[in-house]
């Protein structure tokens, strides 16, 4: 299964991606566990997050950040500070 990733890409990427139309999710501090239908792209605009997936492995990430989650994945996410994010499905 494919890994977790985290980017920072410069305004002009974000825009050409058209990542700023995208919708916005928010979600208070908290942990729950998560299953990916699909792949799912989201950029970072406020909070601080840590998941977990199911072999171990541990990500951290928070504002101006760019993460993709793989098709297939479980997780816990674990909601350190309020999250807030645009994503994209597919």
């Amino acid at each position: 299964m494919d890994k977790i990733k985290i980017e920072q890409p410069p305004k002009k990427e974000l825009e050409k991606m058209g990542v700023f139309s995208w919708p916005i999710w928010e979600k208070e501090v908290s942990t729950f566990d998560w299953h990916y239908d699909d792949r799912e792209t989201c950029y970072i605009l406020e909070g601080n997050a840590t998941v977990k997936d199911n072999q171990g492995a541990v990500i951290s990430f928070g504002p101006g950040d760019l993460v993709t989650f793989p098709k297939g994945l479980r997780c816990v996410w674990q909601i350190r500070k309020p999250v807030r994010k645009h994503y994209n499905f597919g």
